[in-house]
């Protein structure tokens, strides 16, 4: 894979947050807990992600769930319109992240790909560690219809599912665990994905620290996700069989992300076993990038319009 340099903006992000920021906050003591790590993915969030975007109908609701009852966000662009739906789950690695961190960039989802997004809000660890998650995802996707229903709102029956990083990890689970016949997919999207736990990869070892996502974090995230003696391989979707109907695939990769070999080795896995692939790599990007967004603003505008393409190509 070509590599270039860091975009300019975000190396000037990283040399503050590497040289300035983390060493300050070692000296005074600063220790790794959920606490402070829910906080700083809202933070940066909050601070670079800062264009208002509206959408035209937003709804919070609940499904009726079991074992749990999933709390969901629903935004619809164009309400007078009947649109085809995209189930999105965030990133945060299984841990920190939520709807509300995600509001920005659900709104841009849903009006770059005129789909009624609907996100949700899937329980986290290390209070809820797998497979519950998973579990509400799965969830999410066998019910959501019930809410959009009793609203009144109707929708194509077109469903894809997206998610970036963990929410990646998330999606491409799902098309393993869901029956595709009785639920079928039109598509899922997967951003920077965290298809590896076992964390084998070059890029891990190459981008292991400096690239805002680093290798003794995502073990972090791992630890707490996984709490029953799990196998970390056989929970990846990497090394797992490939499910014939797995939907066709946008898979985004940034070239300075410790996570960008798993995601390129799941795409070639994916297209071996004969499910249609499209790979869109950013060379000059770091993970979480679309939380980023004032730093690469162009970037992330090309990934939405991308987004959009891809959910909305004409269907076989």
């Amino acid at each position: 894979m070509t590599e270039t340099a860091v975009k300019p903006t975000i190396q000037a992000y990283l040399d503050i947050l590497n040289h300035k920021i983390l060493p300050k906050l070692l000296a005074e003591g600063f220790k790794p807990n959920i606490i402070n790590a829910r906080e700083a993915l809202a933070n940066v969030t909050k601070t670079l992600v800062t264009k208002t975007v509206d959408c035209a109908k937003i709804w919070d609701d609940t499904l009726d769930t079991q074992p749990y009852a999933v709390p969901v966000r629903i935004y619809h662009p164009h309400p007078e319109q009947v649109l085809p739906v995209l189930i999105y789950f965030h990133g945060g690695g299984g841990s920190v992240g939520s709807v509300t961190v995600y509001d920005p960039i659900l709104r841009r989802l849903a009006n770059a790909t005129s789909h009624i997004v609907i996100a949700a809000e899937y329980r986290l660890a290390p209070e809820n560690p797998y497979p519950a998650g998973q579990t509400d995802a799965l969830n999410t996707v066998k019910h959501f219809k019930q809410v959009l229903e009793a609203r009144g709102i109707d929708y194509q029956n077109r469903i894809s599912i997206g998610g970036d990083s963990a929410g990646g990890a998330i999606c491409s689970n799902l098309v393993r665990q869901l029956d595709l016949q009785q639920y079928p997919l039109a598509a899922q999207v997967l951003i920077y994905p965290s298809v590896d736990f076992c964390m084998g990869s070059d890029s891990v070892q190459q981008f292991a620290s400096g690239y805002f996502l680093t290798a003794e974090r995502m073990r972090w995230y791992f630890e707490r996700y996984f709490q029953n003696g799990e196998d970390y391989c056989q929970m990846s979707a990497l090394h797992a069989e490939i499910n014939p109907l797995t939907p066709p695939t946008l898979i985004f990769t940034a070239g300075f992300d410790p996570l960008r070999d798993e995601a390129w080795a799941y795409a070639q896995k994916l297209q071996a076993a004969a499910v249609k692939v499209e790979h869109k790599q950013f060379d000059d990007l770091i993970h979480a990038y679309l939380n980023l967004e004032d730093l690469c603003a162009e970037d992330c505008a090309a990934t939405y319009a991308q987004i959009g393409a891809f959910l909305n190509r004409p269907m076989p």
